[in-house]
């Protein structure tokens, strides 16, 4: 497609800086709340470490992506026959509307909690629309010498607005919770006012048949998955976590299941949703896979470095817990600085010379960071950290835009939209399998060795030995949350009648930030330690997947040919082989 097909030379850049505002919104509002909870609930007259207030806080957090992930696909076909800019319009308008809702949240206490996770759901829905049809839109209004560029923009637009909403998430809620949702008004109204008035419909559009049966049984299956990987997280009666709770092991099996016979319905229905043959393209495949591998390896990073530092790394140098989020915010911004670096040019090189070396170098530098990750003690030397994230992030940027841009450039014009949603399915579903993973493994760990840590370090520091015992038994995922949070849970556990009856100097040692932080660090670091192992080995099976992309262009879907030499470019959806 040529700039004068695409609309001119001028529109694909309005195309460009429209779906990277949208996609920076929406990436934003992903992880804007993770900083900003201890502010929100506050706002909501709520304590989160009350008693039932674990699967409410989950669903504020979560509930978000897991609406955007469940309707990725079925939002990219759809598209695909009405249109993806109509539809991306329209995503704006949800989008502004649920951020809207969530700011004025009128309830307060347990009524408030749900009607804003029902304002995120919303949220949600709108986000689903922006991030299923930005890819296709792009790949629509760019010639494929330049959609490595586009692409590469769009994903700094999406990584980015993941670490800039905990930054930003952290500043707003200090001046009023609201702002938090607030700040997305404007900007929503004044893209969706943007995109209605300068975007227009350039791909290929294919009336079809509503599948039914595929949309019911991947709606409901995926959405069983998502609620049972989020509740897994809970504490089911003694143990620390809820994999035994038949509850969740039912829906869990369900979500299986229903995507198991939605699989089986798309092999056999004329119109399908979930276009199956889409995967005998091999880069298609082959990016799809390494990417969902990608989101798996990294995709509870950004949770389990923000517990790091806020319960443990910033609480060691005397922060107090109040003031840990926004500052764990500020200290993740490296791993944004190294993908801003290396998203656009990785994208610009892979137009010129392919995907593959350069998607797969980055999920190698990625896994090297991880490695060197495992090498910092609790109390590491910020630089040093600060390093090993900007390794990280070039790492991702090397990866995603020429990923992103191998998937998009192999399929035909008129599957783009379902592709997209596709290729955002895999990794949405990546990183909330990420969470799970991590967290189990995290919460496994500190079961077993934080109650003797607990119990000694209290008693030692002068509390009752059987008191210090009752306490030591503290669930871990409190802890977890705890740290999340920018919670002391010491002060909560032991109560102000016992520290009240304590010595001035044995309740300011219980209650200084490192105290809590110093008994937490070692059985932390330990699980901390087994999660980078496994993304390290993830990121390795992820550079493997992305080598068997291949390297030359074959031909078409159609039957085209369109062999060429790797450094040249190709104006056709090609099927890539190897040598």
């Amino acid at each position: 497609m040529t700039d004068t097909e695409a609309g001119g030379l001028a529109y694909k850049w309005i195309a460009l800086s429209n779906t990277t505002l949208g996609v920076l919104m929406a990436s934003m509002n992903q992880t804007i709340v993770m900083i900003s909870l201890p502010m929100v609930f506050r706002g909501l007259h709520v304590n989160p470490l009350g008693g039932g207030q674990t699967g409410l806080l989950l669903w504020v957090l979560m509930g978000y992506t897991a609406a955007t992930t469940v309707l990725l696909v079925t939002v990219g076909r759809i598209s695909d026959s009405f249109g993806r800019v109509r539809f991306y319009n329209l995503g704006f308008v949800i989008f502004t509307l649920g951020s809207l809702l969530s700011a004025i949240t009128p309830g307060v206490g347990a009524a408030g909690e749900v009607e804003l996770i029902v304002f995120r759901v919303v949220q949600g829905v709108g986000g689903a629309f922006l991030f299923a049809n930005s890819a296709a839109i792009l790949t629509d209004a760019f010639p494929p010498t330049q959609r490595g560029l586009a692409l590469g923009v769009n994903q700094i637009a999406a990584i980015g607005g993941s670490v800039l909403g905990l930054v930003l998430g952290g500043a707003l809620a200090s001046v009023n919770w609201r702002f938090v949702f607030l700040v997305s008004t404007p900007v929503g109204l004044a893209g969706t006012i943007w995109a209605y008035l300068k975007l227009r419909e350039l791909g290929v559009r294919t009336a079809r048949r509503l599948d039914t049966w595929g949309n019911l049984t991947f709606g409901i299956g995926l959405t069983a998955l998502m609620i049972g990987l989020t509740s897994v997280l809970m504490p089911y009666r003694t143990a620390p976590m809820g994999w035994g709770d038949p509850t969740i092991q039912g829906t869990l099996a369900l979500g299986v299941a229903l995507l198991l016979v939605f699989i089986w319905i798309e092999s056999r229905v004329e119109d399908p949703m979930f276009e199956l043959r889409l995967f005998r393209i091999r880069p298609f495949w082959a990016g799809n896979l390494s990417g969902f591998l990608a989101s798996l390896s990294r995709g509870g990073l950004q949770f389990m470095l923000i517990i790091w530092l806020q319960g443990i790394w910033l609480p060691l140098h005397g922060v107090p817990f109040s003031e840990t989020p926004l500052l764990a915010g500020i200290d993740t911004l490296p791993m944004m600085a190294g993908f801003v670096i290396a998203g656009p040019i990785s994208g610009v090189l892979s137009d010129r010379y392919g995907a593959r070396t350069f998607s797969t170098v980055g999920m190698l530098l990625s896994g090297l960071g991880f490695l060197l990750l495992t090498t910092l003690p609790a109390d590491f030397s910020f630089p040093v950290f600060a390093g090993y994230l900007v390794l990280m992030g070039v790492g991702m940027g090397l990866f995603s835009a020429p990923n992103a841009a191998s998937i998009m450039s192999a399929v035909p014009a008129e599957h783009r939209g379902v592709a997209s949603g596709m290729r955002a399915t895999f990794q949405n579903a990546g990183t909330m399998m990420s969470m799970a993973t991590f967290f189990t493994i995290a919460i496994s760990g500190l079961s077993t060795h934080l109650p003797p840590a607990l119990r000694s370090g209290l008693s030692h520091a002068g509390l009752p030995l059987p008191l210090a015992v009752g306490i030591s038994h503290l669930p871990p995922v409190a802890a977890l949350f705890s740290a999340l949070l920018g919670y002391n849970p010491l002060g909560s556990l032991i109560g102000p009648k016992i520290l009240g009856a304590l010595p001035a100097a044995v309740r300011t040692h219980l209650l200084a930030p490192h105290f809590f932080a110093q008994l937490i660090a070692n059985p932390f670091g330990e699980s901390l330690h087994t999660v980078f192992y496994i993304s390290l080995g993830l990121s390795i099976v992820a550079a493997l997947a992305s080598l068997m992309r291949g390297r030359h262009f074959v031909e078409d879907l159609h039957g085209a040919s369109a062999q060429r030499p790797s450094n040249e470019a190709t104006s056709v959806p090609a099927v890539e082989t190897t040598d």
